[in-house]
Protein backbone atom coordinates (compact mmCIF):
# COMPACT_ATOMS: atom_id res chain seq x y z
CA UNK A 1 0.00 0.00 0.00
CA UNK A 2 1.15 3.41 -0.74
CA UNK A 3 2.99 5.54 2.38
CA UNK A 4 0.06 8.60 3.03
CA UNK A 5 1.48 11.43 3.92
CA UNK A 6 -0.18 13.62 6.78
CA UNK A 7 0.13 17.16 8.53
CA UNK A 8 0.93 17.42 12.02
CA UNK A 9 -0.85 19.14 14.67
CA UNK A 10 -4.03 19.64 16.31
CA UNK A 11 -7.05 22.00 15.28
CA UNK A 12 -4.84 24.29 13.16
CA UNK A 13 -5.97 26.13 10.04
CA UNK A 14 -4.47 23.73 7.86
CA UNK A 15 -3.97 23.71 4.53
CA UNK A 16 -3.65 21.31 1.65
CA UNK A 17 -3.84 21.44 -2.53
CA UNK A 18 -3.81 18.09 -4.73
CA UNK A 19 -2.88 20.63 -8.17
CA UNK A 20 -0.89 23.87 -7.56
CA UNK A 21 -2.46 26.87 -7.36
CA UNK A 22 -5.59 24.71 -6.60
CA UNK A 23 -6.13 27.00 -3.61
CA UNK A 24 -7.57 30.63 -3.92
CA UNK A 25 -5.23 33.08 -2.62
CA UNK A 26 -6.32 35.77 -0.62
CA UNK A 27 -10.38 35.14 -0.52
CA UNK A 28 -12.26 32.29 0.06
CA UNK A 29 -15.13 32.22 -2.21
CA UNK A 30 -13.42 34.39 -5.37
CA UNK A 31 -15.79 34.54 -8.51
CA UNK A 32 -14.23 32.30 -10.49
CA UNK A 33 -11.82 29.54 -8.63
CA UNK A 34 -8.71 28.15 -10.56
CA UNK A 35 -9.42 24.89 -12.36
CA UNK A 36 -13.11 25.14 -12.66
CA UNK A 37 -13.91 24.52 -9.06
CA UNK A 38 -16.32 25.17 -6.52
CA UNK A 39 -15.91 26.69 -3.42
CA UNK A 40 -18.09 25.27 -0.56
CA UNK A 41 -17.84 25.95 3.21
CA UNK A 42 -18.41 22.96 5.97
CA UNK A 43 -18.72 24.22 9.10
CA UNK A 44 -18.85 22.25 12.08
CA UNK A 45 -19.99 24.99 15.28
CA UNK A 46 -22.00 27.96 14.89
CA UNK A 47 -20.65 30.85 13.14
CA UNK A 48 -20.35 33.14 15.94
CA UNK A 49 -18.45 30.04 17.99
CA UNK A 50 -15.10 31.94 19.77
CA UNK A 51 -12.32 32.18 17.16
CA UNK A 52 -10.32 28.81 19.04
CA UNK A 53 -13.17 26.65 19.08
CA UNK A 54 -14.63 27.47 15.49
CA UNK A 55 -14.50 24.29 12.99
CA UNK A 56 -15.12 25.27 9.67
CA UNK A 57 -12.72 24.83 5.91
CA UNK A 58 -13.15 25.46 2.54
CA UNK A 59 -13.69 22.77 0.05
CA UNK A 60 -12.49 23.87 -3.75
CA UNK A 61 -14.61 20.93 -5.31
CA UNK A 62 -15.60 19.48 -8.93
CA UNK A 63 -18.63 19.28 -7.97
CA UNK A 64 -20.82 21.15 -5.20
CA UNK A 65 -22.16 19.00 -2.59
CA UNK A 66 -25.75 20.56 -3.32
CA UNK A 67 -25.26 18.57 -6.24
CA UNK A 68 -27.67 15.83 -5.30
CA UNK A 69 -30.93 13.87 -5.52
CA UNK A 70 -33.54 13.67 -2.24
CA UNK A 71 -32.92 10.97 0.02
CA UNK A 72 -35.26 8.20 0.53
CA UNK A 73 -35.45 6.17 4.63
CA UNK A 74 -33.40 3.46 5.02
CA UNK A 75 -34.47 0.39 7.04
CA UNK A 76 -31.91 -1.98 7.31
CA UNK A 77 -29.04 -0.45 9.18
CA UNK A 78 -31.62 -1.31 12.18
CA UNK A 79 -28.60 -2.28 14.16
CA UNK A 80 -26.90 0.78 14.58
CA UNK A 81 -29.21 4.02 16.26
CA UNK A 82 -29.38 6.38 19.00
CA UNK A 83 -32.35 4.80 21.27
CA UNK A 84 -30.86 3.78 24.70
CA UNK A 85 -34.51 4.09 26.31
CA UNK A 86 -36.22 6.07 28.92
CA UNK A 87 -36.75 3.51 31.67
CA UNK A 88 -34.14 2.43 34.93
CA UNK A 89 -31.03 1.69 33.61
CA UNK A 90 -29.80 -1.95 35.66
CA UNK A 91 -26.73 -0.76 38.45
CA UNK A 92 -24.84 -4.15 37.34
CA UNK A 93 -21.47 -4.14 36.51
CA UNK A 94 -21.61 -5.61 32.98
CA UNK A 95 -18.62 -7.20 31.00
CA UNK A 96 -18.51 -8.40 27.40
CA UNK A 97 -16.96 -11.02 24.98
CA UNK A 98 -15.42 -9.56 21.28
CA UNK A 99 -18.06 -9.30 18.99
CA UNK A 100 -17.42 -11.92 16.68
CA UNK A 101 -16.66 -11.47 12.79
CA UNK A 102 -19.42 -12.06 10.54
CA UNK A 103 -19.59 -14.95 8.10
CA UNK A 104 -21.68 -13.35 5.23
CA UNK A 105 -20.03 -10.36 3.44
CA UNK A 106 -20.45 -7.09 5.63
CA UNK A 107 -19.13 -3.48 5.29
CA UNK A 108 -18.73 -1.35 8.01
CA UNK A 109 -21.65 0.30 7.60
CA UNK A 110 -23.75 -2.90 8.10
CA UNK A 111 -20.90 -3.60 10.35
CA UNK A 112 -21.84 -1.53 13.26
CA UNK A 113 -24.34 -2.73 16.68
CA UNK A 114 -25.08 0.55 19.24
CA UNK A 115 -23.96 -1.14 22.53
CA UNK A 116 -24.74 1.67 25.01
CA UNK A 117 -25.13 5.64 25.37
CA UNK A 118 -27.08 8.33 26.10
CA UNK A 119 -28.50 11.56 25.09
CA UNK A 120 -29.76 12.67 21.74
CA UNK A 121 -28.23 14.10 18.42
CA UNK A 122 -31.30 16.38 18.73
CA UNK A 123 -30.30 17.95 21.84
CA UNK A 124 -26.65 18.26 20.59
CA UNK A 125 -25.44 16.94 23.96
CA UNK A 126 -24.62 12.99 24.60
CA UNK A 127 -22.96 9.68 23.47
CA UNK A 128 -23.21 6.73 21.52
CA UNK A 129 -20.86 3.81 21.64
CA UNK A 130 -21.28 1.00 19.27
CA UNK A 131 -19.01 -2.05 18.34
CA UNK A 132 -18.12 -2.76 15.20
CA UNK A 133 -17.10 -6.17 12.92
CA UNK A 134 -17.33 -6.07 9.26
CA UNK A 135 -15.24 -8.20 6.13
CA UNK A 136 -15.81 -6.23 2.82
CA UNK A 137 -14.60 -2.71 2.15
CA UNK A 138 -17.01 -0.13 1.02
CA UNK A 139 -18.01 0.27 -2.69
CA UNK A 140 -19.14 3.15 -4.40
CA UNK A 141 -20.58 4.03 -1.61
CA UNK A 142 -20.09 7.35 0.95
CA UNK A 143 -21.36 8.05 4.22
CA UNK A 144 -21.55 10.98 6.31
CA UNK A 145 -23.23 11.30 10.07
CA UNK A 146 -24.95 14.80 10.53
CA UNK A 147 -25.97 13.62 13.98
CA UNK A 148 -22.17 13.66 15.71
CA UNK A 149 -18.50 13.57 15.20
CA UNK A 150 -17.09 10.16 15.13
CA UNK A 151 -14.21 8.01 17.01
CA UNK A 152 -12.62 5.34 15.91
CA UNK A 153 -10.86 2.45 17.98
CA UNK A 154 -9.54 -0.12 15.55
CA UNK A 155 -8.92 -3.42 17.83
CA UNK A 156 -8.20 -5.51 15.13
CA UNK A 157 -7.77 -5.39 11.23
CA UNK A 158 -6.80 -1.62 9.36
CA UNK A 159 -9.52 0.77 8.39
CA UNK A 160 -9.08 3.44 5.25
CA UNK A 161 -10.40 6.29 5.58
CA UNK A 162 -10.79 7.73 2.27
CA UNK A 163 -12.67 11.46 3.26
CA UNK A 164 -13.35 14.25 0.91
CA UNK A 165 -9.93 16.05 2.77
CA UNK A 166 -7.83 13.02 1.91
CA UNK A 167 -6.96 9.46 3.01
CA UNK A 168 -6.19 8.35 6.59
CA UNK A 169 -4.76 4.79 7.18
CA UNK A 170 -6.02 4.02 10.72
CA UNK A 171 -4.23 0.53 12.23
CA UNK A 172 -4.65 -0.81 15.91
CA UNK A 173 -3.44 0.99 18.99
CA UNK A 174 -4.31 4.21 17.34
CA UNK A 175 -7.72 6.45 16.86
CA UNK A 176 -9.09 8.61 14.20
CA UNK A 177 -12.11 11.14 14.52
CA UNK A 178 -14.11 12.34 11.44
CA UNK A 179 -15.77 15.39 12.11
CA UNK A 180 -20.02 15.83 11.85
CA UNK A 181 -20.83 16.00 8.39
CA UNK A 182 -17.51 15.24 6.45
CA UNK A 183 -18.04 12.06 4.15
CA UNK A 184 -15.72 9.18 4.03
CA UNK A 185 -15.79 5.27 2.83
CA UNK A 186 -13.99 2.35 4.92
CA UNK A 187 -12.21 0.16 3.30
CA UNK A 188 -10.69 -2.76 4.78
CA UNK A 189 -6.35 -3.18 4.02
CA UNK A 190 -6.68 -6.34 5.80
CA UNK A 191 -10.10 -8.14 4.56
CA UNK A 192 -11.86 -8.26 7.80
CA UNK A 193 -11.91 -5.49 10.95
CA UNK A 194 -12.81 -5.51 14.32
CA UNK A 195 -13.07 -2.38 16.96
CA UNK A 196 -15.34 0.04 18.66
CA UNK A 197 -17.48 3.33 17.51
CA UNK A 198 -17.84 6.34 19.16
CA UNK A 199 -20.44 9.22 18.78
CA UNK A 200 -20.31 12.41 19.78
CA UNK A 201 -22.98 14.31 19.88
CA UNK A 202 -21.39 17.33 21.66
CA UNK A 203 -18.81 19.74 21.54
CA UNK A 204 -16.32 18.75 19.44
CA UNK A 205 -13.57 16.98 21.13
CA UNK A 206 -10.25 18.83 21.90
CA UNK A 207 -7.30 18.27 23.95
CA UNK A 208 -7.44 18.36 27.73
CA UNK A 209 -6.00 21.59 29.23
CA UNK A 210 -3.14 20.50 31.22
CA UNK A 211 -3.46 22.47 34.40
CA UNK A 212 -0.71 22.35 37.24
CA UNK A 213 1.31 19.57 34.72
CA UNK A 214 2.31 22.49 32.84
CA UNK A 215 3.44 22.84 29.11
CA UNK A 216 4.26 19.08 28.23
CA UNK A 217 2.62 15.73 29.03
CA UNK A 218 -0.03 13.64 27.42
CA UNK A 219 -1.38 14.00 23.82
CA UNK A 220 1.23 16.06 22.32
CA UNK A 221 -0.72 18.45 19.15
CA UNK A 222 2.30 17.73 17.20
CA UNK A 223 1.55 14.36 16.82
CA UNK A 224 -1.30 14.61 15.56
CA UNK A 225 -1.89 13.46 11.88
CA UNK A 226 -4.16 15.48 9.42
CA UNK A 227 -4.61 14.59 5.63
CA UNK A 228 -3.64 16.25 2.57
CA UNK A 229 -5.66 16.75 -0.31
CA UNK A 230 -6.46 14.04 -2.75
CA UNK A 231 -9.18 13.53 -4.77
CA UNK A 232 -11.27 10.86 -7.33
CA UNK A 233 -12.88 12.44 -10.69
CA UNK A 234 -15.29 9.96 -11.62
CA UNK A 235 -18.13 10.13 -13.43
CA UNK A 236 -19.47 6.87 -11.68
CA UNK A 237 -22.58 6.32 -9.94
CA UNK A 238 -22.37 6.16 -6.06
CA UNK A 239 -24.87 5.64 -3.50
CA UNK A 240 -24.46 8.65 -0.51
CA UNK A 241 -25.91 7.27 2.91
CA UNK A 242 -26.60 9.70 5.30
CA UNK A 243 -27.63 9.45 9.43
CA UNK A 244 -29.56 12.52 10.51
CA UNK A 245 -31.79 12.29 13.69
CA UNK A 246 -30.44 8.43 14.59
CA UNK A 247 -31.99 7.68 11.05
CA UNK A 248 -30.84 6.94 7.96
CA UNK A 249 -31.25 7.99 4.24
CA UNK A 250 -29.76 7.14 1.27
CA UNK A 251 -29.68 8.72 -2.56
CA UNK A 252 -27.62 8.37 -5.84
CA UNK A 253 -24.93 10.63 -6.77
CA UNK A 254 -23.52 10.74 -10.47
CA UNK A 255 -20.12 11.01 -9.55
CA UNK A 256 -17.60 10.24 -6.75
CA UNK A 257 -18.44 12.79 -4.01
CA UNK A 258 -14.39 12.41 -3.32
CA UNK A 259 -13.63 14.94 -5.29
CA UNK A 260 -12.23 18.08 -3.46
CA UNK A 261 -9.07 19.26 -5.16
CA UNK A 262 -7.68 21.65 -2.34
CA UNK A 263 -8.63 23.04 1.44
CA UNK A 264 -7.88 25.17 4.06
CA UNK A 265 -9.67 25.11 7.72
CA UNK A 266 -10.03 23.66 11.22
CA UNK A 267 -12.58 21.07 10.40
CA UNK A 268 -11.33 18.40 9.27
CA UNK A 269 -10.55 14.39 10.08
CA UNK A 270 -7.12 13.42 12.12
CA UNK A 271 -5.74 10.22 13.43
CA UNK A 272 -3.82 9.86 16.35
CA UNK A 273 -0.77 6.81 17.44
CA UNK A 274 -2.19 6.32 21.18
CA UNK A 275 1.20 5.01 21.43
CA UNK A 276 2.88 8.37 21.54
CA UNK A 277 1.04 9.46 24.55
CA UNK A 278 2.91 10.87 27.39
CA UNK A 279 1.52 9.18 30.42
CA UNK A 280 1.75 11.24 33.70
CA UNK A 281 2.18 9.40 36.92
CA UNK A 282 2.86 9.28 40.30
CA UNK A 283 6.58 9.10 41.51
CA UNK A 284 5.89 9.14 45.29
CA UNK A 285 2.57 7.58 46.41
CA UNK A 286 -0.93 6.84 45.84
CA UNK A 287 -2.60 5.98 42.79
CA UNK A 288 -4.14 8.98 40.64
CA UNK A 289 -7.45 9.93 39.24
CA UNK A 290 -7.59 8.59 35.63
CA UNK A 291 -8.32 11.99 34.58
CA UNK A 292 -4.63 12.33 33.90
CA UNK A 293 -4.72 9.43 31.30
CA UNK A 294 -7.41 11.57 29.11
CA UNK A 295 -6.29 12.03 25.83
CA UNK A 296 -9.04 13.72 24.19
CA UNK A 297 -12.50 15.68 25.90
CA UNK A 298 -15.48 17.02 25.15
CA UNK A 299 -16.78 19.72 27.53
CA UNK A 300 -20.08 19.98 28.54
CA UNK A 301 -21.42 23.38 30.26
CA UNK A 302 -20.30 22.45 33.29
CA UNK A 303 -16.58 23.24 33.97
CA UNK A 304 -15.00 20.23 35.10
CA UNK A 305 -17.93 17.50 34.25
CA UNK A 306 -17.13 16.49 30.23
CA UNK A 307 -19.67 15.15 28.22
CA UNK A 308 -17.33 12.38 27.26
CA UNK A 309 -13.61 11.91 28.24
CA UNK A 310 -11.46 9.56 26.05
CA UNK A 311 -8.54 8.09 28.74
CA UNK A 312 -5.75 5.26 27.81
CA UNK A 313 -4.32 2.59 29.96
CA UNK A 314 -0.88 2.24 27.83
CA UNK A 315 2.69 0.37 29.05
CA UNK A 316 4.00 2.66 31.30
CA UNK A 317 6.09 2.40 34.98
CA UNK A 318 4.71 2.22 38.36
CA UNK A 319 6.94 2.84 41.05
CA UNK A 320 5.12 4.23 44.05
CA UNK A 321 5.85 2.91 47.00
CA UNK A 322 3.77 1.63 50.41
CA UNK A 323 0.96 2.05 47.67
CA UNK A 324 -2.02 -0.18 46.38
CA UNK A 325 -0.27 0.06 42.34
CA UNK A 326 -3.52 -1.42 40.62
CA UNK A 327 -6.46 0.88 40.39
CA UNK A 328 -8.11 1.13 43.81
CA UNK A 329 -11.89 0.20 44.76
CA UNK A 330 -14.09 2.82 43.74
CA UNK A 331 -17.68 4.05 43.29
CA UNK A 332 -17.40 6.89 40.78
CA UNK A 333 -20.05 9.42 39.69
CA UNK A 334 -19.55 9.05 36.15
CA UNK A 335 -20.11 6.35 33.34
CA UNK A 336 -17.38 4.21 32.09
CA UNK A 337 -17.20 2.17 29.08
CA UNK A 338 -14.10 0.03 29.19
CA UNK A 339 -12.74 -1.40 25.80
CA UNK A 340 -9.10 -3.55 25.71
CA UNK A 341 -7.19 -2.94 22.12
CA UNK A 342 -4.29 -5.70 23.02
CA UNK A 343 -2.72 -7.65 25.92
CA UNK A 344 -3.94 -7.60 29.47
CA UNK A 345 -5.55 -4.87 31.82
CA UNK A 346 -4.02 -5.06 34.77
CA UNK A 347 -7.14 -4.88 37.21
CA UNK A 348 -7.88 -7.83 36.02
CA UNK A 349 -6.57 -10.90 36.06
CA UNK A 350 -8.91 -12.79 32.78
CA UNK A 351 -11.89 -12.88 31.28
CA UNK A 352 -11.33 -9.36 29.88
CA UNK A 353 -9.43 -9.90 26.78
CA UNK A 354 -9.20 -7.94 23.63
CA UNK A 355 -12.00 -6.38 21.36
CA UNK A 356 -14.12 -7.19 24.46
CA UNK A 357 -16.09 -4.28 26.89
CA UNK A 358 -17.29 -3.41 30.38
CA UNK A 359 -19.40 -0.87 31.32
CA UNK A 360 -19.41 0.35 35.32
CA UNK A 361 -22.01 3.11 36.03
CA UNK A 362 -22.44 5.96 38.38
CA UNK A 363 -21.87 4.48 42.09
CA UNK A 364 -21.54 1.10 40.64
CA UNK A 365 -18.92 -0.36 42.94
CA UNK A 366 -15.42 -1.33 40.82
CA UNK A 367 -12.05 -2.26 41.12
CA UNK A 368 -9.54 -5.00 40.85
CA UNK A 369 -10.69 -9.08 40.59
CA UNK A 370 -9.37 -11.24 43.22
CA UNK A 371 -6.14 -12.53 41.72
CA UNK A 372 -4.76 -8.41 40.93
CA UNK A 373 -5.69 -7.66 44.64
CA UNK A 374 -3.77 -10.70 45.86
CA UNK A 375 -0.39 -10.31 43.36
CA UNK A 376 -0.46 -6.13 44.35
CA UNK A 377 -1.07 -6.95 47.97
CA UNK A 378 1.93 -9.16 47.87
CA UNK A 379 4.34 -7.23 45.20
CA UNK A 380 7.52 -6.10 46.13
CA UNK A 381 7.27 -2.07 46.12
CA UNK A 382 10.99 -1.87 46.18
CA UNK A 383 11.01 -2.66 42.57
CA UNK A 384 9.32 -0.92 39.62
CA UNK A 385 6.68 -2.40 38.00
CA UNK A 386 6.58 -2.51 34.34
CA UNK A 387 3.73 -2.75 32.56
CA UNK A 388 3.93 -3.89 28.68
CA UNK A 389 2.39 -4.90 26.00
CA UNK A 390 -1.34 -3.70 26.88
CA UNK A 391 -3.49 -0.91 25.95
CA UNK A 392 -6.90 -0.54 27.24
CA UNK A 393 -8.97 2.55 27.28
CA UNK A 394 -12.05 4.48 28.70
CA UNK A 395 -15.03 6.30 27.50
CA UNK A 396 -16.03 7.94 30.88
CA UNK A 397 -18.89 10.41 30.92
CA UNK A 398 -21.20 12.82 33.01
CA UNK A 399 -24.17 10.99 31.47
CA UNK A 400 -25.34 7.36 32.78
CA UNK A 401 -24.26 4.86 29.69
CA UNK A 402 -27.30 3.33 29.15
CA UNK A 403 -26.71 -0.62 27.93
CA UNK A 404 -28.90 -0.96 24.64
CA UNK A 405 -31.26 -4.55 24.50
CA UNK A 406 -28.93 -5.83 21.83
CA UNK A 407 -26.06 -6.17 24.34
CA UNK A 408 -28.20 -6.65 27.25
CA UNK A 409 -29.51 -9.59 25.40
CA UNK A 410 -26.12 -10.64 22.80
CA UNK A 411 -24.08 -13.92 23.58
CA UNK A 412 -21.47 -12.59 24.26
CA UNK A 413 -22.24 -10.65 27.55
CA UNK A 414 -20.67 -12.52 30.48
CA UNK A 415 -23.22 -13.66 33.22
CA UNK A 416 -20.79 -14.56 35.75
CA UNK A 417 -18.59 -11.20 36.03
CA UNK A 418 -19.90 -10.60 39.52
CA UNK A 419 -17.79 -13.80 40.55
CA UNK A 420 -14.22 -11.71 40.03
CA UNK A 421 -15.08 -9.66 43.33
CA UNK A 422 -16.76 -12.66 45.12
CA UNK A 423 -13.35 -13.84 46.51
CA UNK A 424 -12.16 -11.02 48.11
CA UNK A 425 -12.21 -12.72 51.65
CA UNK A 426 -12.43 -10.43 55.12
CA UNK A 427 -8.69 -9.91 56.10
CA UNK A 428 -10.11 -7.83 59.05
CA UNK A 429 -8.42 -7.91 62.94
CA UNK A 430 -9.20 -5.33 65.52
CA UNK A 431 -6.09 -6.63 67.61
CA UNK A 432 -4.17 -5.95 64.87
CA UNK A 433 -3.40 -2.39 63.64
Amino acid sequence: MTTLRYQTGFGNAFESEALPGALPVGRNSPQVCPYGLYAEQLSGTAFTVARAQNRRSWLYRIRPAAHQGSFEAMTHLSRWHQAFGTGPVTPNRLRWDPLPMPEQPTNFLQGVVTWAGAGHSDQQSGIAISLYAANQSMQKQAFYNADAEMLFVPQQGRLMLTTELGKLEVTPCEIAVIPRGVRFRVELPDQQARGYLLENFGTPMQLPELGPIGSNGLANARDFHYPVAWYEDLDEPHELIAKFTGGFWSTQLDHSPFDVVAWHGTHAPYKYDLRRHNTIGSISYDHPDPCIFSVLTSPSGTPGAANLDLAIFPPRILAMENTFRPPWFHRNIAGEFMGLIEGAYDAKAGGFVPGGSSLHNCMSPHGPDKSSFDKASAADLSQPDYIRDTMAFMFESRWVIRPTEAALSSSTLQDDYDQVWTGLEKHFDASRP
